[in-house]
């Protein structure tokens, strides 16, 4: 491990991890820039390191630097300018009797019977499958300096999808979301967003971060269906036209 060495106390220290096989796109190797995130200053520090292209996870905030790789690009939804397809729509309407609530980031058993479920049945084989209630309890604690948790309940008050987010000074920034991946389809990922969508449109805020699109991806895909998006280029967010970006332009249906 590397390490980038401030020049004075009050300047945040970042590192550099060592090589790792990329879990995204095959036969690549991923390298981090990262810090951590505590004490009083901790949730503006994420704000301004989202909006510049970083992502969290616990209490570290990191963005990929690979090496002859740049495929991994910050993207987020400009709020203000983003329509629901007909897709989306539809989704919306098939979801209305879900009740959204946010809570504040406090772990419940409930949550981590869903997470188990949702670990067993789309990532079998990922090290988060192998999570104990404990360490559920720490990716959400962690980042409470930031949190919250955005909870789904069907008619009969049934947990059924939760989406761990971030309150940033410009929005809201997606960082895990899991749900009923065994019941009926309701597509459950994309209605989580939207409800991201609308807090922050409540909240009278700009943006929803998505953290990286990456091209090649199939598990990235369904970023490419919020329009319009914004991806961060050179240092700046630029909005573009979906064929610009390489992302697909037609009105694919929702992930599930």
């Amino acid at each position: 491990m590397s390490i980038i060495k401030p020049r004075s106390r009050n300047v945040q220290q970042f590192f550099r991890s060592g090589p790792l096989p990329c879990p995204y796109l095959p036969d690549r190797v991923e390298r981090k820039l990262f810090t951590r995130v505590a004490g009083p200053d901790a949730a503006a520090l994420n704000s301004q390191l989202t909006r510049s292209g970083f992502r969290r996870s616990h209490d570290i905030v990191y963005r990929p630097v690979c090496d002859g790789c740049s495929a991994c690009v910050p993207v987020r939804i400009p709020v203000a300018a983003f329509a629901p397809s007909r897709t989306m729509r539809r989704l919306l309407r098939a979801n209305a009797d879900l009740a959204v609530e946010h809570r504040s980031p406090e772990p419940t058993l409930e949550q981590f019977d869903l997470f188990q479920r949702y670990q067993s049945h789309r990532h079998s084989d990922s090290d988060m499958a192998r999570m104990s209630a404990s360490d559920y309890a720490a990716m959400v604690e962690e980042g409470a300096f930031a949190a919250q948790v955005f909870e789904a309940r069907d008619r009969h008050n049934r947990l059924v999808a939760v989406m761990l987010a971030d309150r940033l000074s410009d929005g809201l920034s997606a960082v895990y979301c899991f749900y009923d991946a065994d019941g009926p389809r309701r597509s459950l990922g994309t209605v989580m967003i939207l409800k991201l969508v609308e807090a922050v449109r409540a909240r009278d805020l700009q943006n929803v971060y998505l953290g990286y699109w990456i091209k090649g991806s199939s598990r990235m895909d369904y970023k490419s269906r919020f329009r319009p998006i914004e991806r961060m280029v050179d240092g700046r967010w630029v909005r573009e036209a979906a064929a610009s970006t390489g992302m697909a332009a037609d009105d694919l249906a929702a992930a599930s």
